[in-house]
């Protein structure tokens, strides 16, 4: 009796563990649904893949409702709609990673380089605060392999005035 209970102690921890590693699990805990990707709004392609590395495009925070999170952090926006805007950012981004991987997120092995583009005054200098709103999505969805380098700017400003742009290297299978 004692083997069999702790053999499905062992069962249910492989299983946890299982639903740790994959992302999609990941997203349907943190009640996600990636979004339809739009095509850029300039002369550009949305991604490159060379060898195992995808290299995204800068995207911005697109909300749910379609909505796009708007103004400088330090004069319309405080730390915390920077953050939202970064998480936002995050979710499209992984809706464009999900179609760089031909449909399929688990053959990310490392999310590798950050670069977060914060439209902010002159006077602001939460921009690393803002952005933890991406990295912390990337940690939430992918666990250590989304643990990053990365870089959080300030900038006189992002097209369209969104708050928040966010490009990525990704490395895959």
């Amino acid at each position: 009796m004692h083997k069999l209970l702790l053999c499905l102690a062992l069962l249910c921890a492989c299983i946890s563990a299982q639903g740790q590693d994959d992302p999609y699990a990941r997203l349907k805990e943190l009640g996600i649904t990636l979004p339809k990707t739009s095509p850029p709004i300039a002369t550009y392609v949305p991604y490159v893949r060379t060898g195992n590395l995808i290299f995204l495009s800068g995207l911005g925070p697109t909300k749910p409702d379609g909505e796009t999170y708007h103004g400088k952090l330090g004069d319309k926006l405080d730390v915390k709609a920077g953050y939202d805007a970064a998480r936002a950012t995050g979710i499209q981004q992984l809706a464009r990673l999900q179609e760089a991987c031909g449909g399929d997120l688990r053959k990310v092995k490392r999310i590798v380089k950050v670069l977060g583009m914060v439209n902010s005054t002159p006077d602001f200098t939460q921009q690393p605060a803002v952005i933890n709103g991406f990295s912390d999505l990337m940690v939430a969805v992918f666990g250590d392999k989304g643990k990053h380098a990365r870089s959080a700017v300030g900038m006189a400003s992002l097209p369209n005035d969104i708050s928040v742009e966010v490009e990525m290297v990704v490395e895959v299978e």
